[in-house]
């Protein structure tokens, strides 16, 4: 039940009508038996700084951020944190409304955290991956290894140039003597490396719904079994990709781990409470969860 007590959160993009986070936050609230509300908040990119000035000084305590605004809010906040500031980007937003009229606004990065919470799980370090996509969410996934130990990365695109300059930009994070290799994207290179790496990720959408049977990998062709295949889209859950790697004996990692793990990481910073990550679980569509 909202009244005038309850804590304000929500969703800032553009659009945000798709969004799970809103089922996800507030079963999660629920559980726990907070007065809080979790609501989609669509913000056309102009107004961006009007409407994230107006939300903190209407006393909102966080905020999550979605595509187009996670790197246009960076230089509307006070703080970020060292993840936020080595990725360029931003998902998760604090506000500190102590003094009312000036409220505090820190942005934090929970997708890297969501990315490796199954690999630490499992406890799969991997030596070597291949990253398949060069956008905001390779560059978590990049982030994310690196900070795991892997020691050497291989980042595949269709497009040379926006893998080149996502490893230059990178490179700079890594260990000395871990590289990142951009490499245009295609089946024989792909394969080939595959040969070699012990973890594929998949950031593009392709498998996505309803476009269910795109696949990054060549679908009349087996994996290597050595291979654990993890693939960001989740929804479906099981995609093509990680069809084709269960049936090659590959081990298999779908993206609603990291989805509901990213935002659980962002509630605790909000609440202190540690998410009831089984309730987050089951306020997903169930074709998602099979």
């Amino acid at each position: 039940m909202i009244d005038g007590k309850t804590t304000l959160t929500g969703l800032l993009g553009w659009p945000v009508e798709h969004s799970l986070s809103p089922a996800l936050h507030n079963a999660a609230f629920a559980r726990l038996g907070l007065n809080w509300a979790y609501l989609p908040l669509p913000a056309p990119p102009e107004h961006l700084p009007e409407v994230l000035r107006g939300l903190a000084r209407c006393g909102f305590r966080g905020l999550n951020v979605t595509i187009p605004h996670k790197q246009a809010v960076l230089p509307l906040l006070d703080e970020l944190s060292a993840t936020a500031r080595a990725l360029g980007a931003v998902n998760t937003i604090s506000i500190e409304t102590a003094d009312v009229g000036s409220p505090r606004l820190r942005g934090d990065n929970t997708d890297v955290e969501g990315f490796l919470h199954p690999l630490r799980a499992q406890n799969i370090t991997p030596h070597s991956a291949v990253v398949v996509g060069a956008g905001g969410a390779a560059r978590a996934v990049i982030y994310g290894l690196l900070q795991l130990g892997t020691r050497k990365i291989y980042l595949l695109n269709r497009n040379p140039g926006h893998a080149l300059r996502l490893a230059q930009s990178l490179q700079p994070l890594a260990a000395s003597g871990v590289p990142i290799i951009p490499l245009p994207f295609g089946p024989a290179t792909l394969i080939e490396v595959c040969q070699t790496v012990e973890l594929l990720v998949n950031t593009t959408p392709l498998g996505m719904h309803p476009h269910i049977e795109g696949c990054v990998w060549p679908q009349d062709l087996p994996m290597p079994a050595h291979l654990t295949v993890y693939d960001l889209v989740y929804n479906p859950n099981q995609t093509r990709l990680l069809q084709i790697a269960k049936q090659s004996g590959a081990r298999a990692i779908g993206g609603l781990e990291m989805l509901i793990h990213q935002a659980a990481a962002a509630f605790q910073i909000w609440t202190g409470q540690p998410a009831p990550i089984e309730e987050m679980q089951q306020a997903c569509p169930p074709s998602w969860r099979n």
